[in-house]
């Protein structure tokens, strides 16, 4: 169940991007506003939310979290389609990214409670799937009804089926019972969420996950959100069918990536729990120059699938997608590994804020503001060249992820000695 909430959060939250150019063509607006629309406004929101809602997860449970946010972003995404003014639209945007707060952290807690460690990539990865089955989803469907009855009918469509998710949720599903806080000694005062946010801070292991997973959020954010505006103004296709090919072909891939990462990090972090940041390395390092063959391959077709032209290009996207999401997964994991169950889903908001704030907030605006400086002189290809420079990020991403193996080894072996040992080894 929450699975499928968590690929309704993504279809809300990508359609967007299948929809640029309509909502350009009615509006009037640049890239850079687009930008802005899809990105800064929806960030800054979503991460004033975030951390207050984790907190309450912690404290009253999961589910009605989760089933009220849910309830929250998909009524605002259906809003998104009567708005008549672009402020009003960036209104209702902003809307979804304070329902969507409450989604992300406490589902990954709720997972997380559900599952032994042993087990737990491999259920973070069902759940992970959302980012790509939303893909298909959001894009492809978006798409077609886009094409089909126009961009305002996408977001009403696309949103509906949250409102009724939200309540299946609230009234069917059994959570777990909330985490046991521990209890303060006499006189001593009470935590507060600065003093939660100083201690996850101090935990070397998971400064250098969040800011990995941030760097890769920034150019995956990028990349959802421009990609079907790439494959239409540098390879020629429509609406519909950019939706198609980067929902269909590149959201299966990403969704067989997410689960075969999964089940991998569990396989291998039996042997050495260093594979839970190692995994993550690779899936970076080889997707570089998958990334940049995609956006700097001319636009050739390779072949045809009944009147849709599949460029060559986009061949090199299939394989893209299936090893760029294998950071999400084993960051997610590891973040479970290192706090225990009363701090996760604010552990877990910290990751998901940080991620949002800049990969949404800064991706789609960075890639926005470069297509509008290299315009000039290279007209429709500018947005090629500005989502290939962006691909360069994963490598540091991968930087930060090998400086986190050993420190979060040492965090791990640590936390399972007994306190007295623990402070002896530190």
């Amino acid at each position: 169940m929450l699975a499928i909430i968590y690929v309704f959060n993504y279809i809300d939250r990508l359609v967007i991007s299948i929809l640029i150019e309509p909502i350009k063509l009615e509006f009037g607006i640049s890239d850079t506003q687009i930008g802005l629309l899809s990105g800064v406004a929806f960030a800054i929101f979503y991460t004033l939310f975030g951390l207050p809602f984790g907190r309450l997860a912690d404290r009253i449970g999961r589910k009605p979290v989760i089933a009220l946010a849910c309830i929250a972003w998909s009524a605002m995404t259906m809003l998104c389609g009567v708005a008549t003014s672009f402020a009003m639209l960036l209104l209702f945007r902003i809307g979804v990214a304070v329902g969507e707060a409450g989604g992300t952290a406490p589902s990954v807690a709720m997972v997380s409670d559900l599952y032994p460690p042993e087990k737990r990539s491999r259920a973070l990865s069902v759940f992970l799937m959302g980012p790509s089955l939303g893909a298909v989803l959001g894009l492809g469907l978006g798409g077609w009804i886009a094409q089909e009855y126009g961009w305002r009918t996408a977001f009403i469509v696309i949103g509906a089926p949250g409102v009724l998710l939200g309540m299946l949720l609230w009234l069917t599903v059994r959570s777990p019972a909330v985490p046991v806080r521990p209890q303060p000694a006499a006189g001593a005062p009470k935590e507060d969420w600065q003093t939660t946010l100083r201690e996850m801070l101090a935990t070397p292991a998971f400064v250098l996950v969040v800011t990995a997973g941030t760097l890769a959020a920034v150019m995956g954010y990028a990349i959802g959100t421009w990609n079907p505006s790439f494959l239409i103004r540098s390879h020629g296709l429509t609406v519909q069918q950019a939706g198609l090919l980067v929902g269909l072909g590149g959201g299966i891939c990403s969704t067989i990536g997410t689960l075969v990462c999964g089940s991998v990090t569990d396989r291998l972090v039996a042997r050495d729990p260093g594979w839970q940041l190692l995994i993550p390395v690779v899936g970076c390092v080889v997707s570089v120059p998958l990334g940049l063959a995609f956006y700097l391959w001319p636009a050739d077709v390779a072949f045809h699938i009944g009147s849709l032209p599949v460029p060559e290009a986009f061949l090199f996207y299939l394989a893209f997608s299936f090893t760029a999401i294998w950071w999400s997964v084993p960051c997610f994991g590891a973040i479970s590994h290192l706090f225990p169950p009363n701090r996760l889903a604010q552990a877990t908001a910290i990751f998901v804020m940080s991620m949002t704030l800049l990969g949404v907030g800064l991706g789609p605006i960075i890639v926005g503001t470069l297509s509008d400086v290299f315009n000039p002189e290279l007209g429709q290809e500018a947005l090629r060249y500005a989502l290939a420079a962006s691909v360069l990020l994963y490598l540091v991403s991968a930087a930060c992820l090998l400086a986190a193996v050993g420190r979060y080894r040492r965090k791990l072996r640590a936390s399972a000695m007994p306190p007295a040992a623990a402070a002896a080894s530190a």
